[in-house]
Order: structure tokens, then sequence, then C-alpha cells
């Protein structure tokens, strides 16, 4: 574990799914990742992404992220490439090759089908070992607008539906979270976590239940140490697991 010297995550999930946001706010940055090829070398940002490619922020360097260009059904050679990819930095003999977490992107902008043939065909098909999927639900502010609906259409004043909304929001938040974990839960490989996430698009915005799910679900104390102690997002989590752990 002592040679391990950042924390690698592959993050996945459709395109326009909010990836880079999150980022963004796990490593306190407004600034777009420096990308490089593995090998030390910087790539042109305008260049050919390939998921092999390392995605670093100046504020953290800590954490490389890796990303699967809009993970969707009926491409199996990109299918092909994500999962060769997994079973080889699963298990890489360099252990700062590995990858430690995979963070699974389902974006609330489409409820209506949050769970596509291209998640069944992950979770049913890719066997990441010992590495664990969390379940990231994002742009849940995107609920807000179908819940204030809802609420206007059961004949609601429009003042009355606004104060309403948010915990309308919520009961849709909770029914297609459900749904989505039965459906997965269901999978061959299913996701070790989930996470909801909100106003990721504010700069202070709050990813601390983020790191703390995947500290949870890592199945090494030298990972979790080694996680905690390279994000940014939560002081009182770095207190916690001084304490506990």
């Amino acid at each position: 574990m002592k040679k391990i010297k950042r924390f690698r995550i592959l993050v996945m999930g459709r395109a326009n799914a909010g990836k880079t946001t999150i980022l963004q706010r796990v490593c306190n940055s407004t600034e777009k990742p420096e990308i490089f090829d593995g090998k030390g070398n910087k790539c042109s940002q305008r260049g050919v992404h390939k998921i092999e490619h390392e995605l670093v922020f100046r504020s953290n360097p800590g954490f490389v992220f890796h990303d699967s260009c809009g993970f969707e059904a009926g491409s199996t050679r990109q299918f092909d490439e994500m999962r060769k990819f997994v079973v080889d930095h699963g298990t890489a003999t360099r252990v700062n090759e590995r990858i430690h977490a995979i963070w699974f992107c389902i974006p609330m902008t489409d409820y209506h089908r949050t769970v596509t043939a291209a998640e069944q065909k992950f979770f049913n098909e890719c066997d990441t070992g010992h590495v664990p999927v969390i379940v990231l639900l994002t742009k849940v502010d995107a609920l807000y607008l179908p819940a204030l609906r809802g609420l206007l259409d059961q004949g609601l004043a429009i003042a009355e539906a606004k104060e309403r909304a948010a915990e309308k929001q919520g009961e849709l938040l909770d029914k297609w979270l459900d749904y989505i974990k039965q459906e997965l839960g269901n999978c061959k490989f299913p996701p070790k976590g989930y996470v909801s996430l909100q106003k990721m698009h504010q700069e202070h915005a709050d990813c601390s239940a983020v790191m703390d799910c995947t500290a949870n679900v890592l199945n090494e104390e030298g990972l979790q140490r080694l996680l905690i102690s390279t994000q940014q997002s939560s002081i009182a989590l770095c207190v916690q697991y001084a304490v506990h752990k």
C-alpha cells in the first residue's frame, strides 16, 4: 500500500451525465483537467480522447480519473475496450496503474430511462473483480420541474405548488432510486453503493457523500486511508476516519 501514490477512479456513464462537473467539485476546481497518455506525456484537449488517458486536476493531483467517454448501448467495440481496461487495470501488476473504484453516473434528466440496455449490459457482463462500483445519480435537480408540474396537475395553486415542490422532488428521487436499486440489484454484478448528487453546478457544492460511500465500499483499509487523505471535499470526513479507524 505504501507504493500507491495516487487514487485512481474510472468514471462511466452517458454523455452529458455531468461527469466533469462532479470531478471538478471533488477536486475543488473550476478548471478543466490536464490530460496525459499514461506515460506522462501531456495530450491536447482537442485530441481524440481514450479511456486510457489520465485526467488530472492541478488543484488535487492525488486523484487520477479515467473517462469512459459516454458509455452507451449498441457499441460492441466501445464496451469491449471498456471491459478490457477494467480487467487490465483492476489487476495491474504495477500498483500505481490499478483503478481503485468505478463511479457509474446515471443522470436524472433521463429519469424515464434510468436503467437502459447499456446499464443492464455493464452490470450483467462486466465483472470488475475487487474494484467496487458506485452508482452516482447526477443532475437530481432536474426532478424539480416534473415535481412542480405534478402538483399543478393536481390542481394546486402555483404558490402552494412551489412550497411543496422540494418535498415532491424528494419523493420522486426516492421512487427512482428504489427502481434503480431493484433493477441493478438483480444483475449478475450489482453495484456496491448508491449516491444522489444535487446542485453540482454550484462551485462549493457538497460532494462528501461520494467520498464517504466510496471509502465505505473499499475492501482495503490502506485504500480507505489513501482516499480520505487525498480528498479535499470534507474535513469532517477526515476527522471521522481519524477517530474511528
